[in-house]
């Protein structure tokens, strides 16, 4: 088990580090690869039931772990090794790998700091062009404020679902859970919307996903009063605010990113082709503007970087708790 839980270690610092180095690449991940499959699922089971979206869910995000699974236990063989070995070395590239695959923590603040420059140099028609590619609200109906408080609440949410999440899951689930952790996300941003086609259909997937995303949204939200630069802000929003929210794990996240920036989030927003008329989080505070981007992503970095050592220490932890309570540890020791 030791040589399991120090290959994960390894495995997840040189991920994350492959994240910060190449990010995503523009074609061929493999996120997207699971995106095109399950939409090929989607076409053949759909119906407006909520049934028929629980298959789907099941057979694409369980699919996805089983497979990954597979791959694990092919990979480390019948027993773990230290990450030194061969077989070892084998599991650590592996899990590098599925961590790189799963995180987009870079990606995310390029596609920010993007938008944020354009914002910063009065092109707003740039700004437009750039948002669909953090969030699904309609560009065009929102001016220069109103989409740097959109990227804002991206990068707080998506610090959550592109990183954090996906670290917490590894850590108790290996690279089975990195894998099942970025399905079930993906098929929420896929078929987890209130829309005609989906209310009834991406249930299954909305409710998975809230309850997959509850450990990591609320590390996220400890971390960022960590890691801000406004810790007793961060904490009384997340108390005041986060619960407000729709979202149950957006909620605290975006709330403690409003309180830690000192910055209004929430309001009205358009979304899907809707109107909705979200709770103002940390109302007291001015709104967002474009040089907040900026503040916004370095704070989701430091909070990433808390992440990874957080998750890795509770795993090493964890496994050497482990070890001590195996049959025959205490006789071990004794001699």
């Amino acid at each position: 088990m030791r040589g399991e839980h120090a290959g994960y270690a390894c495995g997840a610092a040189l991920g994350f580090l492959g994240d910060l180095i190449a990010a995503d690449p523009r074609r061929g991940h493999p996120v997207a690869a699971f995106g095109r499959a399950a939409g090929a699922v989607e076409r053949r089971l759909w119906r407006d039931h909520r049934g028929y979206g629980a298959v789907h869910t099941a057979l694409c995000a369980g699919g996805a772990a089983a497979g990954a699974a597979l791959l694990q236990r092919a990979v480390r063989g019948t027993a773990p090794a230290s990450p030194l070995s061969l077989r070892g070395g084998a599991g650590v590239a592996l899990t590098a790998a599925t961590v790189w695959a799963v995180l987009g923590g870079t990606s995310l603040g390029r596609e920010a700091r993007a938008v944020g420059g354009a914002l910063t140099a009065g092109d707003l028609d740039v700004a437009r062009e750039r948002l669909p590619h953090l969030c699904g609200r309609d560009p065009q109906a929102l001016d220069g404020p109103q989409m740097a408080r959109a990227v804002v609440e991206s990068v707080a949410e998506n610090t959550s679902d592109a990183v954090v999440g996906a670290l917490v899951w590894g850590s108790l689930g290996g690279v089975p859970g990195l894998v099942a952790f970025r399905a079930v996300n993906t098929l929420d941003a896929m078929v987890g919307h209130k829309s005609a086609r989906y209310r009834r259909f991406g249930w299954a997937a909305a409710r998975l996903d809230d309850l997959a995303g509850w450990p990591g949204s609320r590390l996220t939200a400890a971390l960022t009063v960590l890691a801000g630069p406004d810790r007793r802000g961060a904490l009384r929003a997340w108390r005041a605010d986060g619960g407000a929210h729709p979202s149950p794990n957006a909620g605290p996240v975006e709330a403690s990113f409003a309180g830690a920036l000192g910055v209004r989030l929430g309001g009205t927003l358009a979304y899907g082709g809707r109107v909705e008329h979200r709770p103002v989080l940390n109302g007291a505070a001015p709104p967002v503007a474009a040089p907040d981007i900026e503040r916004a992503v370095r704070l989701s970095r430091r909070v990433s970087a808390l992440a990874l050592a957080t998750t890795v220490a509770a795993r090493l932890v964890a496994g050497a708790a482990l070890r001590t309570r195996q049959p025959g540890s205490r006789r071990r020791r004794s001699r």
